[in-house]
């Protein structure tokens, strides 16, 4: 269930920037998101760290999402958010890759399905109180 979303859109994000998020996980998260792309339909990134959520435990599920289809979801084994923790996560893309970078020492990349050079749409949803979003 999504208590919430925030919602950018009409950005001019580049290849090469980069979104600084700061927030607190809720104690008891299930799951949360965050979507960048062209709008709600086309997504370069759909990030969904999952505490317990859809069958999958302390996992990130990525993927990707053109003209309102979902793509082939990809699964990350690394886990560094905990549940009541503050967390700061940065992401940047070029043509070919998606990169989210976590508290600074984590990395997590997905390929640039869509290819595109530039987003207008960020979008942050679920179990996660954001203290702050940079575009850099």
């Amino acid at each position: 269930m999504v208590d919430w979303q925030m919602v950018f859109s009409h950005l001019s994000i580049k290849a090469g920037e980069c979104i600084k998020l700061k927030g607190k996980v809720a104690p008891e998260a299930k799951s949360f998101a965050f979507n960048l792309g062209h709008d709600g339909s086309d997504l370069i990134l759909h990030f969904n760290p999952r505490f317990e959520s859809h069958g999958d435990v302390r996992t990130i599920v990525c993927n990707s999402k053109a003209g309102g289809a979902w793509g082939m979801e990809l699964r990350e084994a690394v886990f560094p958010f905990q549940q009541g923790e503050e967390t700061k996560i940065c992401v940047s893309f070029d043509g070919e890759e998606v990169t989210v970078k976590i508290n600074g020492d984590q990395e997590i990349k997905f390929p640039n399905r869509l290819g595109l050079d530039s987003a207008e749409y960020f979008s942050v949803e679920g179990d996660i109180a954001i203290k702050s979003v940079k575009f850099h």
